[in-house]
Parts: C-alpha cells; sequence; structure tokens
C-alpha cells in the first residue's frame, strides 16, 4: 500500500541524505525533532509565498474573467436571492461570508467584465481570502510529500513549484472557486497521507483523528465543485487496495477486517456525503426570496420561494376560459407573445416562451370554426349564470388559441421557417389576426393529450394534471420550444417553433393557471405540493446535471484536455491598453510534471518486464516504495484529466489545475528516486536547476500573471509556442520608450542651453 512504514520484519533501506523513508536525519535529530524541522521549513515555505500570492492584489480594480458569475452569487446570497450555478455551493458561500464580514452589502453589477469597482465593494479581502488559500497549499505540498516519507530537498521543491506556479498563482488571487477546490483537495492528500502513518497503529486516536479529517476534506472538496468527485475516486480506489490487503492478511482476525471497513464506511462515504447534503440546506436557507434562478426550476421547487407563490387555480378546463401554459421540458416558461413582430418571416406578432409571470401569457380557448358569441353547444355542464353550457375539451379536440391582450390574434403557424432553427422541419409560429377576421385553418390546433395522474386528466384538460402536446391541423407539426435565446429583438426570449418529428418531451405542455367566471359553484381548486428538502435536493442536482452537460457553445479560449499537459493554450482574464491578465501556467512546470507522470508509466511497464524475465532490480527493496508512492498521485492526475476526455462540455485550461498538483507530487517523488543515485553535493545542485529553472519561468510570465507593465519585445518574446494567443500590440515598444527617452533628455538640455545663455546676456 501506497506510502506505508516499513514494518520492522522488512530489509533496513539505504540511506538518502542519511534518511530512510521512516527515520529522521540522525545529525538533525540531536538538535531539532522532525516534526519541529518540518514546522519551521513548512513556515519559511509559507513566508516566501505570501508575497507571490498577495502582490498588487488589488490590480486590478475592475471584474476579471468569472469574477462576473461568483461576485455576483455572493451578493445574492447576502441578499437572500435565489439563484442556479451549475456547481455546488460550499465556495461561493464562502466567498459570501468573506465579502459578507467586510462589509458587502450585495449590491455591486457583476455582470460585464471591466466594471470598476467601487468603495462598496471590499473585492481585495475576497480575494486575498482565495490567495490565502493558495498560499497555504505550499506548506502542504511540503508536509504531504514528507508524510510519504519522502526527503526534505524533494519536499522543498515540490512545494518551491507550488509557490511558482503561473496559473495557480493567477487563480488563486480571484474571485473564483478554484482557489477553494484546491486548498480542499491539497488538505485532504495531505490528511490521507498522514493517515497511512499511523497504519501499524490501527483504531489510535492519530488513526481516527487523520482518517475522519480526511473524509472531511473529501465532503469539502466535492462541495465546492463536481471535480471533487475524482478526489474521492483516488482516496476510494487506495482504501479498496488497502482493505484487499488487510482481508488477506491472515494475522487480521474477522472481526477486525469488519471494523477496517466500518470505520472507513463511517469516515470516508457517510461524513462526505452528510457535509456535502449539508452545504445545500444551507443554501437553500441562505436563499429564501424568489430570484432571477428561478425559471431554471420547476413550478413545485418555486413554490418554496418567498415572492413566488402561486395561489391555487380551478381545475376544470372549458371552452371559454382564460388560460397560461407552460412548457414542460426547459423550465422556460410561459407561452407568451407580444405586440413585436418578426423582423424577417411572416414579420407577423412573434410568439416565445417568458419565464416570469405576465398579462402577455394569457390565451384565450376557443373552439375550431366557431364564435363564442353565437355557438350553440349541448356543453358538459350548465355554467353558474344557470344558462351557458360549458363543454370541456377533449383528447383529439381542435381549438384555437386567442391571445388576450393583442385580441384578435391567434396561435398560428404556416410553412415559414422559424426565425433562429431555419430547416425544412421547423415552422415558424406567430400571432395572427386582425378585427372581423376569424381566421383559418392555420389557427387550428389538435389537443393530443400524453398523460395525467388520474383517469379524467387523461381524457380531457385539467389545470396543473394533464400534460399534453398541441399539433397544428395542417401542417402536422408539434408546438415546442428548446434551449436557443431568440435575439434582441425578441427580448432574448425563448425560441418557440411548430417541429415535424419532434422529440416528445420538447413538445409537452401543462396548463398553470386558469380562469372562468362561469364555472358552477362549488369550484374544484388545485394547488401546488411543496416540495421539502430532499425533493428540492434531487430537483437541483437534476437540473445542476442536465444544464453543466448542455454548456456546449463555442468559446475562443475553450481548449480540449489533450492540449492541457503540454501548455498549448490559455485564457484572456481581463485586457486593457498596456495591460493584461491572461491564464498560462508556468511552462516549466507543466513539462517537468507531465514528462515525470510519462516516465513513471514507462518504468512501471519497464518493471514489470524485468519482473516476469526474472532480471536483476537494482533498488530491490526501494522501488516498491516509490513506485506506490508516486503510483497513488499518478492515479490522482489520471482520474483528474483522462475523465474530461468524456465530457463533451466547454473545457478550459483550468480545468486542469487539479491534475497539475497530483503532477507536481509525481515529479517531488521522481526527483527522489532520482537523488538516490547522485551525491549530496549532486543532489542541491539538481535541485538548484530546477529550482532557478522554475524562478525563471514564473518571471518571464509574471507580466500576465499580475497584469503588470511589460514592452511589446518582451511580450514577443515570451511568445514560446505559437498556440499561446495573447496579444502583444497593446505593449509599448521598448524602441518607442527609448526614443521618447531620447527626446526628453534633448529637449531638457535645450531648455538648460536657453536658460544659460540668457542669463549671460541678462544678468
Amino acid at each position: 500500500m501506497l506510502r506505508r512504514r516499513w514494518e520492522s520484519s522488512q530489509p533496513k533501506e539505504p540511506a538518502v541524505n542519511n534518511v530512510t523513508p521512516e527515520d529522521p536525519p540522525k545529525v538533525l535529530a540531536k538538535k531539532l525533532s522532525p516534526v519541529t524541522l518540518d514546522a519551521a521549513i513548512a513556515t519559511l515555505l509559507t513566508l516566501v509565498a505570501i508575497p507571490v500570492r498577495f502582490h498588487t492584489i488589488s490590480h486590478p480594480n475592475q471584474v476579471v474573467f468569472d469574477e462576473v458569475h461568483f461576485g455576483a452569487f455572493a451578493g445574492k446570497y447576502i441578499q437572500g436571492t435565489f439563484f442556479f450555478d451549475v456547481h455546488p455551493p460550499l465556495a461561493k458561500m464562502l466567498i459570501a461570508l468573506v465579502g459578507w464580514l467586510a462589509g458587502y452589502k450585495g449590491n455591486f453589477d457583476f455582470t460585464t467584465i471591466g466594471n470598476v469597482y467601487d468603495d462598496t465593494v471590499p473585492y481585495v479581502a475576497m480575494r486575498s481570502a482565495s490567495a490565502l488559500l493558495g498560499l497555504l497549499m505550499v506548506p502542504m505540498a511540503y508536509l504531504t510529500i514528507r508524510d510519504g516519507g519522502h526527503s526534505m530537498l524533494a519536499a522543498v521543491l515540490a512545494a518551491l513549484i507550488v509557490c511558482f506556479e503561473n496559473s495557480l498563482v493567477t487563480n488563486n488571487r480571484l474571485i473564483l472557486l478554484d482557489s477553494y477546490l484546491l486548498f480542499f483537495t491539497a488538505f485532504t492528500i495531505m490528511a490521507f497521507n498522514k493517515f497511512y502513518k499511523q497504519i501499524n497503529n490501527p483504531f489510535g486516536a492519530r488513526w481516527w483523528t487523520w482518517l475522519a479529517l480526511t473524509g472531511i476534506g473529501l465532503g469539502l472538496t466535492v462541495s465546492c465543485k463536481w471535480v471533487g468527485l475524482f478526489v474521492i475516486a483516488t482516496v476510494g480506489f487506495s482504501t479498496i487496495k488497502d482493505l484487499w490487503r488487510i482481508l488477506g492478511d491472515v494475522r487480521i482476525s474477522k472481526g477486525k477486517c469488519v471494523h477496517h471497513f466500518l470505520a472507513r464506511t463511517l469516515c470516508l462515504i457517510i461524513v462526505p456525503f452528510m457535509i456535502y447534503t449539508a452545504t445545500f440546506y444551507i443554501h437553500f436557507k441562505l436563499l429564501p426570496l424568489s430570484g432571477d434562478g428561478d425559471f431554471h426550476m420547476s413550478n413545485t421547487f418555486r413554490q418554496t420561494l418567498v415572492g413566488n407563490a402561486v395561489d391555487e387555480t380551478p381545475i376544470d378546463i372549458s371552452y371559454g376560459s382564460h388560460i397560461t401554459i407552460r412548457h414542460l421540458a426547459t423550465n422556460g416558461g410561459f407561452l407568451h407573445s407580444h405586440n413585436s413582430t418578426y423582423p424577417e418571416g411572416s414579420k407577423q406578432q412573434q410568439v416565445t416562451l417568458y419565464p416570469h409571470r405576465d398579462v402577455n401569457n394569457w390565451w384565450r380557448l376557443r373552439k375550431a370554426n366557431s364564435t363564442l358569441e353565437t355557438e350553440e353547444v349541448e356543453g358538459d355542464v350548465i355554467g353558474s349564470d344557470g344558462e351557458t353550457p360549458l363543454e370541456w375539451i377533449y383528447d383529439g379536440d381542435i381549438v384555437r388559441l386567442e391571445h388576450i391582450s393583442t385580441s384578435p390574434r391567434k396561435l398560428h403557424s404556416h410553412d415559414i421557417s422559424a426565425p433562429l432553427t431555419d430547416n425544412d422541419y421547423t415552422k415558424e409560429v406567430s400571432a395572427y389576426g386582425f378585427p372581423n377576421y376569424e381566421g383559418d385553418s392555420n389557427d387550428h390546433w389538435i389537443v393530443e393529450i400524453e398523460d395525467g395522474p388520474t383517469e379524467e386528466s387523461r381524457e380531457r384538460l385539467q389545470s396543473r394534471q394533464t400534460q399534453f402536446r398541441l399539433v397544428h391541423a395542417t401542417q402536422n407539426c408539434a408546438l415546442f420550444s428548446h434551449d436557443v435565446k431568440l435575439p434582441d429583438w425578441a427580448f432574448g426570449q425563448q425560441e418557440v417553433a411548430c417541429m415535424l418529428s419532434a422529440k416528445k418531451p420538447k413538445t409537452l405542455w401543462m396548463i398553470e393557471s386558469t380562469t372562468n367566471e362561469l364555472l358552477p359553484e362549488p369550484v374544484d381548486m388545485i394547488g401546488y405540493d411543496i416540495p421539502g428538502f430532499w425533493g428540492k435536493f434531487f430537483e437541483l442536482h437534476r437540473v445542476m446535471w442536465t444544464t453543466n452537460a448542455g454548456l456546449t457553445g463555442a468559446h475562443p479560449y475553450e481548449s480540449r484536455p489533450s492540449t492541457w499537459p503540454m501548455l498549448k493554450s490559455g485564457v484572456s482574464f481581463w485586457a486593457r491598453p498596456g495591460t493584461q491578465i491572461f491564464y498560462i501556467g508556468n511552462p516549466v512546470i507543466y513539462w517537468l510534471s507531465t514528462v515525470a507522470v510519462f516516465t513513471y508509466m514507462i518504468l512501471w511497464g519497464f518493471f514489470r518486464f524485468l519482473a516476469k524475465t526474472n532480471r536483476p532490480d537494482r533498488f530491490p527493496h526501494r522501488r516498491p516504495f516509490f513506485e506506490n508512492a508516486a503510483g497513488f498521485y499518478v492515479a490522482g492526475w489520471a482520474f483528474h484529466y483522462i475523465t474530461f476526455y468524456l465530457m463533451h462540455r466547454q473545457l478550459f485550461l483550468h480545468h486542469y489545475l487539479p491534475a497539475l498538483y497530483f503532477g507536481i507530487l509525481v515529479f517531488g517523488v521522481g526527483l527522489d528516486l532520482v537523488f538516490l543515485r547522485l551525491r549530496p553535493f549532486q543532489r542541491v545542485l539538481v535541485g538548484v536547476l530546477v529550482c532557478s529553472l522554475v524562478i525563471y519561468s514564473f518571471v518571464e510570465f509574471s507580466p500576465l500573471t499580475y497584469g503588470t507593465e511589460w514592452t511589446r519585445e518582451a511580450c514577443e518574446a515570451s511568445r514560446w509556442l505559437p498556440s499561446w494567443k495573447y496579444r502583444c500590440d497593446g505593449y509599448e515598444s521598448q524602441l518607442t520608450n527609448h526614443s521618447a527617452s531620447l527626446i526628453n533628455t534633448d529637449d531638457a538640455i535645450s531648455t538648460v542651453i536657453e536658460n544659460t545663455l540668457v542669463t549671460s546676456i541678462d544678468p
């Protein structure tokens, strides 16, 4: 099992820096205990990281990249208005907590990159919280390597690499979720290492402490982003391997095996799940008010939000009833029309899907080929006036839907392509009509009832019960909507069209509200069931998953996983003339960590080959130790990297950061293995060389990290790969600056000469 202390029965290891994987340096041990020395080094590394993370953290004083989202979410937490996001809530709640403690009231406009922060926004405090978590990763990286039984030099180098990694620094200095995710990831791996240091003392106080802290770390990590599931997979894989070892150890009783299994189930499954669900419970409590995230959620969910509750409505619907119709598949809102026309196509009145309750959502149900004023029907019941017969709408009936606020215009379709979904099988839907014109067959829609909770609701339309389709009588297409937003000429509302052979879920509708003064007393009413916590929890996760998978739109800086290990891409975070923040990593670190990971894979296969062919092993006792140690981190890298190949959503370079952290740990372990073959001064020389390359590369790209001044020539020279898309034309040329300096110098000299002449002429 990885990083396990050698048992006393195993042969003694050769020394590395006078250190075995489990013993402190003998010379230093006489002066300082290993714990004290590690604490001192970790503290020193923390001090080194402080200026790296906090340098010019107030710059720029503008909204940068995804601060647009997460700064805005902090404000919504503070004001209590419901919002929707594809990520779990913990990191966002912590950002909001920092803002609230610093006095933020939640009323700043974060909607646009470049908006200037005013005095009401404690953006420096909010960024500083992220920076603090980022710098704490540096000592945690050191302790993680040391607790794995590796040398101080390898641990120091790994920590310094984390310290001077440009993409980590850029990410840590902004109001983003990744600082929180990475901090809890690093903490979890460190706690897991410390747990395995206690492997020879199972069920002791420290054993339980670090096992529980590992579970807490898992819960906190996955509560920031679902990427935390990959940390769970990494720890879970190692845990299963260890349980398998315990199960096969004849010296361990069956009772003890059960205890081991139950302890890990409690700490690594139940505790993380409890933390995860608790964050959503707090999330719902902090957001009691209706907000702009409502339209993502179902009507039953919305009933739990203050300001969005819907009164009970009559269950019965007849011809003449006024109704609002909600689309079921997208949660996009209500069938809607307004007094604006399509700029192309028929140029008739627009029909859209609108997420909010509005007077323009109301329609009157009319029977085909009839007028309500003159029609005499035999009706299903007599109205409340005792004279007017009311007729229900049954499956297969043909209806017309008259838009009440722009009457006599009616829901209409024809053989014209939809405004955005322009193809032969998607037709435009409009509202059409004028006074003294009863319309034509293009206003006719066949009611096809799909489902309902009762037999009656499956036979005739009933409010909030019947799911139905509206099929155009002449075009044979079904009224549908999808997650496509119309341009500004339709106010960004959702497209409604009529589609031939449409997928059924996108064509399902439900009547939410109805009014009809003629319904006979007593009027049967229906309301929504109010969901509890678990109902809201599972619905929100269903919407989060669907929305996350649907983030497939194009972005100029998106990238695929194949480009990440070799740092072939970056992301523009913020740009102004003469300065920019461009998210790009330290290429030396990316390339070295990638080489380390793939070198491990090659060597692992090579050593398997040697073992099968009975070839001699130059590291007979060391190799398994380093294989298991590096193997754990390689597994973490693989879980956090390879799984992104299965995702078809938008991806960016910052999705690689957790895998990069594991790659750095692999490099640290690999360095320690290399040190076995070197003399002490050679180890120091290698360490200085690696550290120098890392810091040189960090400084080279620091103007992109901090958004500081640069010259055009230096910018161009730093573009080591042609695929790096940061722009250099916004920087002033060094030659221009030099010329300006010469001009200023000439002006100064001329002034001195003139003053001298004047003085000599007129003393």
